[in-house]
């Protein structure tokens, strides 16, 4: 009866909506996203100015309001001229690689609904899904195929490739979520929308373009992970990049048809791999993109350059780790990482035999590919073999002479799926030894180094383990009753707020570690729970917003979720 009900009320719902006569003039109350509105606001009022064969145009009315008639018609102007691209171009192209939208849609009418709204300094624009589903579903529904645009970008040239951007995430709706009931993971549905750009030629001229904007965010943060998506522009940084080559490589049928299947994400794309009788899977190719990124270089493997004319130039210069010129020396160096992030590191300098010791914690998956330059800057290129416990070593004799340079590539490539939020981090280390005569009291110095090293990734590991754990408050304490700030060290009352903090969840604490030292971790974990309860800890006081220090109306509040 239910079932009945649903389509029942979808007809009835079409008829009413396609008797609905839209002129220009007309005014809508819209719900919107405030998490992009630039005054947080879930609602707006628009006026629609503009209707095609393919669009509805509406702008947020008080800003239309406020707009001379010169520039109303200026603004109407450059409408004729992004719905003439969309219609002719975008349109056309994009359905016809990745299939259509939902038409005529969730209100039966064959028309895309733009909205431009005040949105945040940054955002480019956003596709609601929930406007996909009758308001029966979904009560903040617009019940619409329905895009948003800033009005701060209305006339900029390159609104065109936002509105393409944008466009493709109303697509993947309809061949991903409708016909297979499956929902794509934020990094691959983000880099399928951004990489039409270039499937319209918009990325041509790099110059200016959106790939230029792509490159330079992603050489700010190179070692952002592909997979988790936090919406900064580092995200999309190295989506692009990566998206590039892929299709370099392999086609763009890989985003057709991992785009056309119930599987997502890495699952998705080995899909399409597997279907275009490629031998490499996503983890290969991943591999094969760090080390591309930093040699690019078509003669070594066509396989470890870009093909695209506009990256074929591109190199990313590795983190340098200095040796002394002279004498014995060696270095330790002890980094984080998430999945699928880069991580580039040289070493340079030294004169003697050197041996890099890898490791990580047991359990990982880590893949190390190798560089060695000699003098005449020639190189060759190898893997790290790991053994069991995540170590490996790589000797190279008559480094500083021979051998100039050791660039060492490492990448966590344990997860697969399930990228919705803040993924962990995970420690690795490596350790360069530059050998010849060793005192003895220097050898008793290393090894109580790499000692202590070892000391501190089992307790990492340990940390690391009750970070997995269930998130309960585990009872150290039932109450704070001292105040607690930056800087605190080895305290009992920090410990039982930092289980407290852990207890409150990811959005809250999502490192979890309980060591009693108030650091800046916590700080940040405290700022977020008092932003959370911010009527009762930060109104009262005349407090916006948080500041880390656990003062009296701080532990009132977490007192009282404690008992």
């Amino acid at each position: 009866m239910r079932r009945i009900f649903i389509i029942i009320a979808f007809c009835v719902l079409f008829a009413a909506q396609g008797a609905i006569a839209v002129s220009f003039g007309d005014t809508v109350n819209f719900n919107i996203d405030k998490d992009f509105d630039a005054l947080d606001r879930p609602q707006t009022t628009a006026v629609l100015i503009k209707t095609t064969p393919k669009l509805y145009f509406y702008i947020e009315k008080n800003w239309w309001d406020l707009q001379a008639q010169a520039k109303q018609t200026e603004v109407l102007n450059n409408l004729d001229i992004l719905s003439q691209e969309f219609e002719n171009k975008i349109y056309p192209n994009l359905t016809s690689v990745f299939g259509s939208e939902w038409n005529p849609g969730v209100d039966g009418d064959g028309r895309i609904t733009i909205l431009f709204q005040s949105l945040r300094e940054g955002a480019g624009g956003y596709f609601r899904e929930s406007d996909e589903y009758l308001k029966l579903q979904l009560p903040d529904s617009n019940e619409r195929e329905m895009l948003y645009l800033p009005i701060s970008q209305i006339d900029n040239p390159q609104l065109k490739i936002f509105l393409a951007h944008e466009f493709v995430h109303l697509i993947t709706f309809n061949q991903k979520n409708r016909i297979f009931d499956a929902k794509e993971e934020i990094w691959l549905n983000e880099a399928r929308a951004d990489y039409s750009a270039n499937i319209l030629g918009y990325d041509d001229q790099y110059q200016g373009s959106n790939l230029q904007r792509r490159v330079q965010a992603f050489l700010e943060k190179p070692s952002d992970s592909l997979t988790e998506w936090q919406e900064s522009k580092y995200d999309y940084g190295v989506a692009i990049l990566f998206i590039y080559y892929l299709t370099d490589h392999y086609g763009i049928n890989i985003l057709i048809d991992s785009l056309k299947s119930e599987l997502t994400g890495i699952e998705s794309i080995n899909y399409a791999l597997q279907k275009n009788s490629y031998k490499e899977d996503f983890s290969q190719i991943f591999t094969n993109w760090t080390i591309a990124i930093t040699i690019n270089d078509c003669l070594l493997d066509s396989k470890y350059c870009y093909l695209n004319k506009n990256l074929k130039n591109f190199r990313l210069n590795p983190t340098l780790n200095f040796l002394p010129l002279t004498g014995d020396s060696s270095l330790s160096v002890t980094n984080v990482t998430k999945n699928w992030s880069g991580n580039w590191q040289k070493i340079i300098g030294g004169n003697g035999d050197l041996k890099l010791n890898f490791s990580s914690l047991t359990g990982l998956d880590f893949t190390v590919p190798y560089i060695v330059y000699d003098k005449e800057n020639n190189y060759y290129l190898e893997f790290l073999k790991l053994n069991e416990d995540e170590k490996g070593e790589i000797n190279i004799k008559n480094f500083g002479s021979d051998q100039k340079s050791l660039i060492i590539i490492p990448s966590l490539q344990t997860k697969i799926s399930g990228f919705d939020g803040l993924e962990f981090t995970y420690p690795f280390t490596f350790t360069v030894l530059i050998t010849g005569i060793i005192s003895p009291d220097e050898q008793a110095t290393i090894q109580k180094f790499l000692d202590q090293i070892d000391y501190l990734k089992k307790e990492i590991a340990k940390i690391l383990a009750q970070n997995q754990g269930d998130g309960q408050n585990n009872g150290i304490c039932q109450k704070l009753n001292n105040n607690l700030y930056f800087g605190m060290a080895n305290n009992n009352e920090v410990r039982c707020l930092q289980e407290f903090l852990k207890s409150q969840g990811q959005g809250i604490y999502p490192e979890g570690f309980v060591t009693g030292n108030f650091g800046n971790l916590t700080r940040l974990a405290v700022i977020r729970f008092q932003e959370k309860y911010a009527s009762e800890v930060l109104t009262p006081l005349g407090l916006k917003k948080g500041t880390g220090f656990v003062g009296f109306s701080t532990r009132i509040k977490i007192n009282q979720i404690l008992n």
